[in-house]
């Protein structure tokens, strides 16, 4: 058996990107949430387009106010309004001050806005009544970027503030890698679909929703396959399908020893080579990992069957494959962070142990790790509901005391 290091640098290694020049399309600005940049993004445009004011107040020369107090107020005549929005009229001579309103454009001569609260009007005339620094609440045209520089890198995942940032930009198309396809499928003559009547020691097939679940919330684009019996024909007419039309296929059962798992030997039928066939890891032992020399070559993973097991093994090391191979730039890699334990946890040592729970944010700094109720068996599919990480007990340690630390491996965003 690999360990758990081992098996994540061989399949990260693996993963080759998608190509920047063969594998992306132009998407509309309303659809590119979520989507990952294939090139980079410059604009045309200063951010901000011109010199404008952060704070309600009047635009004026420092000279004018450098000297003035509450005793002796600085006494300006107002000679222009200006809104949001309005272009100035005006140049701002000595002697004179504009009233200026957050985010209008600084009228020529001004170089300084003195916020209102320090200011006293009567009809056309504003008494400052404490001294302003120079350039104070200006905010600089091209301050924030300059146009024709990057603006956004490629391989950045477009969420909301890059799509704000890019409708800014009035970029109103960006060229993204495709999604993934991922192919999914679910083995064994006692698997069962949603919408059949359950019979003695059959299954309901569980894990093809959730990975397809997954899938998608790793960015990529779920195949959905169906079940496929135990039976040598079908499963080789199940992953030649796959691997013929997918980036990376998933199927969960018929990786272990059973007199019925027929994967491997399929898989070398087919021409694919074996990288990986257990890990020592709990839950998620039986794991095979393979590649096929085809054009696009397809990285496939026999995942187990039990159904946490299946959801592991996907969190530690197909997440972070679908991710690598969607071209993200970073931030593909598993995530882990130290939390205070609430629970006592325990293992045989023999494996890197993984224990489904929640962690929580129990002050600004210190996290808090939840074990799920009842039992940590890989086929207790019911109290994996609310799982947001997994504890991370490495080969050799069998006890965690509650209070103590504890390597946690986030599996989605939480606050």
């Amino acid at each position: 058996m690999l360990s758990v290091r081992d098996t994540e640098a061989i399949i990260l290694n693996l993963v080759q990107p998608l190509d920047k020049y063969q594998d992306t399309e132009v998407v509309d600005l309303l659809t590119a949430s979520g989507r990952v940049l294939a090139t980079p993004v410059s604009s045309k445009l200063d951010f901000p387009h011109w010199d404008n004011s952060a704070m309600d107040g009047y635009a004026v020369r420092y000279k004018d106010v450098q000297d003035c107090s509450a005793e002796n107020p600085a006494v300006l005549e107002i000679v222009e309004e200006i809104p949001a929005g309005y272009q100035p009229q005006c140049t701002i001579q000595q002697g004179q001050a504009a009233r200026i309103l957050t985010g209008a454009v600084m009228p020529a001569g001004a170089d300084t806005v003195v916020m209102q609260e320090v200011t006293r009007r009567e009809e056309n005339r504003v008494f400052i009544q404490k001294p302003a620094k120079p350039q104070e609440f200006v905010r600089h045209r091209a301050s924030y970027y300059q146009a024709g520089t990057q603006l956004l890198p490629m391989g950045m995942i477009l969420n909301a503030p890059e799509i704000a940032v890019l409708a800014a930009a009035q970029c109103t198309q960006v060229q993204v890698f495709r999604r993934p396809i991922v192919a999914i499928f679910s083995t064994g003559d006692e698997l069962i679909s949603l919408d059949q009547p359950l019979q003695l020691g059959q299954i309901v097939d569980s894990n093809q929703y959730a990975l397809a679940v997954l899938v998608r919330q790793s960015g990529a684009e779920p195949l959905m396959l169906g079940i496929v019996k135990d039976e040598p024909v079908a499963l080789e007419q199940a992953v030649t399908y796959a691997i013929a039309n997918a980036d990376i296929v998933l199927s969960s059962g018929g990786v272990s020893v059973g007199d019925y798992d027929y994967v491997e030997q399929i898989l070398e039928s087919l021409g694919g080579e074996i990288h990986i066939r257990a890990v020592a890891m709990k839950p998620g032992k039986p794991l095979t990992v393979a590649t096929f020399p085809s054009p696009h070559s397809p990285l496939y993973f026999g995942l187990p069957g039990n159904p946490v097991a299946a959801l592991v093994t996907f969190w530690r090391f197909v997440q972070p494959a679908i991710k690598k191979l969607s071209g993200l730039a970073e931030g593909w890699e598993p995530r882990f962070v130290q939390a205070r334990s609430r629970h006592e946890l325990r293992s045989d040592g023999k494996r890197e142990t993984y224990l489904w729970g929640q962690i929580i944010l129990s002050s600004p700094s210190v996290y808090e790790f939840q074990l799920a109720g009842g039992s940590q068996s890989s086929g207790n599919l019911i109290n994996l509901a609310g799982t947001n990480c997994l504890a991370v007990l490495p080969v050799g340690q069998t006890l965690i005391l509650a209070g103590e630390q504890v390597v946690v491996l986030r599996i989605m965003n939480y606050e």
